[in-house]
Parts: structure tokens; sequence; C-alpha cells
């Protein structure tokens, strides 16, 4: 497949800069098949398009504050890092693998501090690990790694979202889980849920089961060659509670539809089991040609062009992904992060 076929015209006022409020009156563009065809309803409307004895999958990470503006020692140039994945920490020091801006200036032993003097935080950034990683060293000093992070980390919103958002928390889903602030972004389908909806769904019938992927450079990192079968995912960590990969199997046994919240909760179950394994690291790469073996349906955002995301989508629902991204462009759907969903079923 040439990577040019996932390409498609995203205008830049398109792009959501905020989330709208309340969280689940987000416009959802609904596509399931059969004789209903294309229909505009809401995030809130989950409850109408859910049948009793369905199982929601979502994504219960959280988002670390990954993104954090240092200064070199002694020179005091300023230098970039966001913390991707924890390789080991014991409360005050850790080891990450990190994205280093402008890593071509930071040379192997280059220690970094905080500029601003209000942390005694310390990165020493070390060799490179390919795919443009770094190896980082952070001491965090007598307050601990979490309390630092909390002072002098940045909740990293994605690139294209030039805006401030005004409360850190509207980029966590409400059900993320404090003890698993390890990604580096949000899980953003999840972002639409509410306390409230989920309650009406569960009052329905409908089963929530959780799974943990922790959302790195694999989800985010654009395709940049020509055939999208030369893509390299990088790895990252996910987990499927053995109750939730019970409850899969149980929905499926009586006919019951999977619905994962995101692309990354995708990615979590067809993990498991393309591989065995309920935790892990994946490499997994969903394009044309994969065999869904897990999940039935999927609530997911619009995507950027030309990404592994899309290319998921393509693989799920077919080409036919195209007809609906013109159908939502056409409908003045918001994009990306922060922007609208809508609800596919898995090709047949």
């Amino acid at each position: 497949m040439e990577t040019a076929d996932f390409d498609y015209e995203l205008p830049p006022g398109r792009i959501a800069q905020h989330p709208v409020e309340p969280r689940d009156s987000a416009r959802l563009l609904v596509d399931l098949g059969g004789e209903v065809g294309v229909e505009h309803r809401h995030v809130r409307d989950l409850t109408e398009l859910l049948d009793a004895g369905d199982l929601l999958v979502v994504n219960n990470t959280r988002v670390l504050r990954a993104r954090l503006h240092l200064a070199k020692e002694g020179t005091g140039g300023a230098v970039e890092l966001l913390l991707l994945e924890s390789r080991r920490s014991d409360g005050r020091t850790g080891e990450w693998e990190a994205l280093v801006r402008p890593s071509r200036r930071v040379a192997p032993g280059t220690v970094l501090v905080d500029p601003s003097g209000d942390t005694d935080v310390t990165a020493t950034v070390g060799a490179e690990l390919g795919d443009g990683l770094r190896l980082v060293s952070l001491d965090a000093g007598p307050d601990g790694l979490d309390v630092a992070l909390a002072r002098v980390g940045e909740v990293p919103l994605p690139p294209y979202i030039t805006e401030p958002l005004a409360d850190p928390e509207r980029y966590q889903t409400v059900y993320a889980d404090p003890d698993h602030a390890d990604s580096s972004a949000a899980p953003t389908a999840g972002l639409h849920l509410t306390t409230e909806l989920m309650g009406a769904v569960r009052a329905k019938g409908v089963e929530i089961a959780e799974v943990e992927l922790v959302v790195g450079l694999g989800t985010f990192r654009p395709i940049e060659v020509d055939r999208v079968e030369d893509h390299h995912m990088h790895r990252e960590r996910y987990r499927v509670p053995p109750s939730t990969w019970e409850a899969c199997r149980s929905t499926r046994e009586r006919g019951g539809r999977v619905v994962a919240v995101g692309t990354t909760a995708v990615r979590a179950l067809e993990s498991a089991a393309a591989t065995g394994e309920l935790e892990g690291h994946t490499e997994l790469f969903i394009h044309e040609g994969f065999e869904f073996q897990v999940v039935d349906r999927l609530l997911t955002n619009f995507h950027l062009p030309k990404s592994s995301l899309l290319v998921m989508i393509d693989a799920f629902t077919g080409p036919r992904w195209r007809d609906l991204y013109a159908v939502a462009l056409a409908a003045d759907y918001r994009f990306l992060s922060f922007g609208d969903a809508m609800l596919i079923s898995r090709k047949r």
C-alpha cells in the first residue's frame, strides 16, 4: 500500500483547538452497516447505539506531565524533553526513553536543570536509542519524581493544538487511573465519555471493562516511508486484565459485541489475541489484511492524514473510511484530539 493513499485535505480551521462541553455533546458520525446508512448523532446517544450484552472497553491510562522545559547546566541553552517510557524508577530517580529537542545539540553526558530554580530536578542525557530516542536519567531531589514532575512538567498537548488549555484535566479521561500515569498522549476517543454517560450505559446492561496501553511514539509517530508496510511501529506497553479478557470471550460467546473506545484499546486487545500474552510490549501494526479477533465496533476520533491510526481504520472498516471522512468534512465535524468522533463496525 502506498502511504499517499491515506492522504486527504484537512483544512487547518477544522482542527479542534478546544474540547466541547459537556464532553458527551461531541458529534458522532455513526456507520454500523445495514440499511440505516450514515447517521449524525452525539456521543451522549451511545445509550441508544449500544445493546444490552455488549461490552465497552476503555483504556485507563493517564497522561503524565511528560514535557519538561529545561536548560543546559552552565550555558543555559534551552532543551525540551518529552518523556515516553520509564525503564526504572525508585521514586526519586528514574531512567527514561525520551525525545530531546534539539537532540543534535545535546551531547551525551549533558546535564539539564530547571531554569526557574523552583525544583531540584536534573536530567542527564545519555546515548541514542534509535528512532530519534535518547536515554535520559532524571534526579528529582528530595521531593521525588511525582511531586517534581507535577511542578515542572507540562501535559504534552499535540503540536497541532496551538491554543492553551485552561484545565489540563480536560486532556484526561474521567476514568484515567492515577496509578497508571505513564502516557505521553491521551487516548482521545475516551475524552468524550462522562461518568454519567457511563452509568447510563451500564444501566442499559452494557458491561464496561478496562485495558491499559501506554500511549507513546507508536501511536503518534507519523508514517514517513512511501510504502505503508515499511513503517516501523515503536513498541508500547499494554496490559489486559484477565477479567477483561474473560469479559471479551463471554460477550462474543453469547452474541454480544466488543466495542473498543479508541484505537489504543483496539491495539491492546488485538495484541493480546495475537501473542497470547495479556501483558507486555507490542509493536503490532494493524493495516489492510489484518484479521481482527476481538473488536467488533470502534468509537474513534478523526485522525491525521497519512497516520498509522488512519491505516488501522482502513483495516477495520475498509476503504469506506474515505467516504465517511468526506461526509464529516462536508458536515463541519471537528477533527483530531479535541474533535468529534465516529462509531463504526468492523467489515465482514
